[in-house]
């Protein structure tokens, strides 16, 4: 696929072959990254947090409603964007398996940091750490996650906490790397997007 100057994906019409779509049709929409996913899946988990995991179809209903969220500013997700179903799915799952990971999580937290238990963490924080926890040993390219988990505390949380993030999630990572060598060479982030 091709980009457009306006940022929109369009199938090109190669002269070499006939292309799969006429010219004149609508350019395809992007796709949700996985950074995107990963967004959603830090709103669902915040909001678990928030009601101690009680009405998870509620939050997924909730992340149907992004735009009327985001004019009440109780959002973080891009609220212009048209999710599908299964994007939609894909991260209340994530933030659902992150939920239920929490109190390894929080546990790894007390150890690798033990003057900011969970309990003392400013939510956006606990919520990262524990999603970046979840997909680290879920498979996930754990230097991506570092990474993703630095940048989402730069957006959505206070001036102190992406350095604080970083450090946790450092330390967590070589942890992961540790028990799983192999997990050292997976893919980057541009090759998993």
């Amino acid at each position: 696929m091709a980009r457009c100057p306006s940022g929109t994906r369009f199938i090109c019409p190669c002269p070499t072959r006939p292309a799969a779509i006429p010219p004149s049709a609508e350019p395809v929409p992007d796709m949700a990254t996985p950074r995107d996913i990963r967004r959603l899946a830090l709103l669902a988990l915040y909001q678990l947090d928030a009601l101690k995991g009680d009405d998870a179809p509620s939050i997924r209903a909730s992340l149907d409603d992004l735009d009327s969220l985001a004019e009440e500013g109780l959002t973080f997700a891009d609220a212009g964007r048209d999710f599908t179903d299964a994007d939609r799915d894909r991260a209340m799952r994530i933030a659902l398996n992150a939920w239920n990971e929490r109190a390894r999580a929080d546990a790894a937290f007390a150890e690798l940091a033990p003057e900011w238990p969970a309990h003392r963490m400013p939510a956006v924080d606990r919520a990262v750490l524990r999603l970046c926890y979840f997909e680290m040993y879920a498979g996930s390219p754990p230097k991506a996650v570092v990474n993703e988990g630095v940048e989402l505390a730069k957006q959505f949380s206070t001036a102190d906490s992406p350095k604080f993030v970083n450090a946790v999630l450092d330390k967590i990572l070589k942890k992961v790397l540790a028990e799983n060598p192999s997990n050292a060479d997976a893919k980057t982030e541009a090759e998993t997007a």
